[in-house]
């Protein structure tokens, strides 16, 4: 990706977290990208394919710093466990770019109820992320089974997309919110080993 889209992707992200996906005006994001609307629209073709572009852009940012899952090397179950715990919780963190992406990731959520063209892209962008936490799950739980792993994947990104809204509101504080995933990581595993 060009410089200058990313840019333009960066300040849509901006844009969106800050007003929301209704708020989002093509003139507007030109002013806070620092390029024309012309530009933009030859980039994304409209306002449509803004909201697409930034739903992959704020998915693959949340990857990057999902990415570093402090690793340990090992491959046995608790080390699976303790990776599921901390790509989990890498998503509720007091930093501006996790702050400002589950921002944006729930105001693109919410918008494609009145956005159709925002759903497919949305079930994608999800469906991808609960197999990546199943697999990690399976990891974790070798005896369970795959439609067992799966559903337990639906439940924790679900809530945590809810404690990220609730956090992300002043509803709920941060350590309560990362307190209460760690739990239902532990009722989807069952107790952690000895650590």
């Amino acid at each position: 990706m060009t410089d200058r889209r990313t840019e333009i992707l960066l300040a849509a992200t901006r844009v969106v977290a800050r007003r929301g996906v209704r708020g989002l005006r093509v003139e507007e994001l030109a002013a806070e990208a620092g390029v024309s609307t012309s530009l933009i629209y030859y980039h994304f073709g409209g306002r449509a394919g803004i909201l697409r572009r930034t739903l992959e852009f704020v998915n693959d940012r949340a990857d990057r710093y999902t990415a570093d899952r402090g690793r340990d090397g090992g491959s046995g179950p608790d080390d699976a466990r303790r990776e599921l715990e901390q790509v989990l919780l890498l998503e509720l963190q007091d930093r501006p770019e996790v702050r400002e992406n589950s921002t944006a990731w729930g105001e693109l959520r919410a918008s494609a109820i009145f956005e159709p063209d925002l759903r497919d892209d949305l079930a994608r962008a999800t469906h991808t992320w609960v197999h990546e936490i199943a697999d990690l799950l399976a990891r974790a739980d070798p005896a369970g089974t795959a439609p067992a792993h799966a559903a337990a994947a639906e439940r924790l990104t679900a809530l945590l997309e809810g404690l990220s809204m609730r956090w992300l509101s002043g509803a709920l504080p941060l350590d309560h919110a990362r307190t209460l995933l760690l739990g239902a990581i532990a009722t989807e595993l069952g107790a952690p080993a000895d650590r």
